[in-house]
């Protein structure tokens, strides 16, 4: 079977092609982080607004870390099947905005040529909470070692913060124009965060221009935060088969998620960008209620359900929604969480959708998968809710259940986290030291000393441990 590339368009099947003619797109978006979430979010979104209203907004991604993305994607002329997976049956068409895929290390040159075009308006990110390279703390970890190698004058800028920065920097001398630098990882605040992570480079860089460079950033860069929302699971070769023979041509890229998609971003733009606003997106001047509705609740749970759903031996979020304690547990956690959140919001509504969502027989969302990275994700989704709520003179039970949960999940031999090592290290003592040691670890220090809370957690674990999920009902 031949593979999908601009030339095999014409033979595609009836409503499976793009909505715009490729060919027909400048680069006017660089994107960080090409994967399956961007390629079934922000480029679905910029493609409709593409469809709509025109602006030549083709866009050019550039991978990280591994060049598994640019290998699928290139030899496809940036081409890629997206597979809606309904209850009724698959939706599968091929989205054609993404015109190039690169390696930010390999194309260096060409990364920061876009970053400096005056072409290109748009910068979005998704790259993983970790990474943005935080310390503890939230500011520039200076000590990571692809954040030290990019200060310490790397050729080729290896680390978010040096890219962005060593980008804006050849910008603002080239073009000076204004650029819209636009976060879409799950993190509270992502723009405050993205801006703060590329001044204190910057501030960090010795470079001999940095106080007119930071002046000049305060002036001519907008960093939006956004709030975004789709299930999209890890394609598999079963995915990449199907999209395949209904296409009719080879789709080595192809991608899979769920019918529902929100995009929420604050209305803080600094230059021209594609109106998202016409693609069912929502532009509003504060995007933390929603945001923090989303963290807690849709992220929340999921992490719940995989440190559960995995201790119980299933396997996707929906085999894990056929487990008899599934949706109480989420329920229950979803109402205690919800005590914390901003007044206004519908959350039953919000609620409700989760449930359905995470039960469609469609998807395959891994739990695994899920479950990555939960030192990083803990401290937003779980322990800031945790913390308002005790300090407002609420009990929590089912949020140090979950921190429980998850505290028998680093226990897992396939743990799969960036603090493993001293996650494992925290269980070589004593066993009462254990929580503790585990709270330590993800920042949370005043958790870590208050003696009734990590008594409470131990207890939540030891009921998980004998009796299962069901225990924290």
């Amino acid at each position: 079977m031949s593979r999908l590339r601009l030339g095999a368009l014409a033979g595609l099947p009836k409503g499976t092609g793009p909505l715009v003619d490729p060919r027909s797109l400048g680069t006017r978006v660089v994107h960080l982080g090409p994967g399956a979430f961007h390629r079934a979010h922000q480029a679905v979104h910029t493609e409709q607004a593409e469809a709509l209203h025109g602006g030549g907004w083709g866009i050019a991604g550039f991978s990280q870390r591994g060049r598994g993305v640019v290998e699928q994607l290139a030899p496809q002329d940036g081409l890629y099947s997206l597979t809606l997976r309904t209850p009724e049956g698959p939706r599968t068409r091929v989205v054609g905005q993404l015109r190039e895929a690169l390696h930010a290390a390999d194309d260096a040159d060409r990364l920061r040529a876009l970053l400096a075009s005056p072409a290109v308006t748009v910068v979005t990110l998704t790259v993983t909470e970790k990474g943005y390279r935080r310390a503890p703390g939230g500011g520039l970890d200076t000590t990571d070692p692809l954040v030290a190698a990019d200060l310490a004058g790397a050729p080729a800028p290896a680390s978010v913060p040096g890219q962005l920065a060593h980008g804006l920097r050849t910008r603002r001398v080239v073009c000076g124009a204004p650029l819209n630098v636009v976060p879409c990882d799950n993190m509270a605040d992502n723009g405050q965060v993205a801006a703060r992570l590329v001044r204190e480079f910057v501030e960090a860089s010795g470079w001999d221009d940095r106080d007119t460079l930071l002046a000049w950033i305060d002036e001519a860069v907008a960093f939006p935060s956004t709030v975004v929302d789709r299930i999209v699971p890890a394609a598999t070769d079963a995915d990449r088969d199907a999209a395949s023979e209904l296409l009719g041509v080879r789709d080595e890229a192809a991608v899979t998620g769920e019918p529902f998609t929100q995009w929420v971003l604050q209305d803080a733009f600094a230059a021209d960008r594609p109106r998202w606003e016409d693609t069912g997106a929502l532009l509003v001047p504060d995007v933390a209620p929603y945001q923090v509705m989303k963290l807690r609740l849709l992220n929340g749970s999921h992490t719940l359900l995989s440190c559960l759903g995995l201790a119980d031996g299933r396997e996707t979020v929906a085999d894990a929604m056929t487990a008899p304690w599934a949706e109480p547990v989420l329920r229950a956690y979803a109402a205690e969480v919800a005590r914390s959140l901003p007044a206004g919001l519908d959350v039953d509504g919000y609620v409700d959708g989760l449930v359905v969502r995470f039960a469609n027989p469609a998807m395959r969302h891994q739990l695994r998968q899920i479950a990555t990275d939960g030192s990083l994700k803990v401290p937003e989704r779980w322990l800031a809710p945790l913390r308002e709520l005790r300090a407002a003179g609420h009990a929590a039970p089912m949020l140090a259940g979950a921190v429980a949960a998850w505290a028998r999940h680093t226990r897992d031999e396939r743990l799969d986290d960036p603090a493993a090592d001293r996650l494992r290290a925290a269980w070589q003592g004593h066993a009462d030291r254990a929580v503790p040691a585990l709270l330590t670890v993800l920042g949370a220090e005043d958790l870590a000393g208050d003696r009734h809370f990590a008594a409470e957690v131990r207890e939540r674990l030891a009921a998980l441990d004998a009796h299962g999920a069901a225990a924290l009902l």
